[in-house]
């Protein structure tokens, strides 16, 4: 799954361990989403969205199977 979740991050100016204090997850998680190594549980990417105030679509999209 793609996002741009560091993209937004930065754009408000957080740190990982910031928006990880925000979302209640370690800052190690938030890295692991960042570089694609991750998938959040849907909890989390609802409270990603909320916290950035968007849809789960709008940072979360799934690859293509091709």
């Amino acid at each position: 799954m793609q996002n741009n979740l560091t993209n937004r991050r930065e754009d408000e100016g957080l740190s990982q361990g910031e928006l990880a204090e925000a979302v209640d997850v370690t800052r190690q998680t938030i890295n692991a989403i960042e570089r694609n190594r991750y998938d959040p549980s849907l909890e989390l990417a609802f409270k990603l969205a909320g916290h950035f105030d968007c849809s789960i679509e709008d940072i979360f999209e799934p690859e293509s199977d091709h």
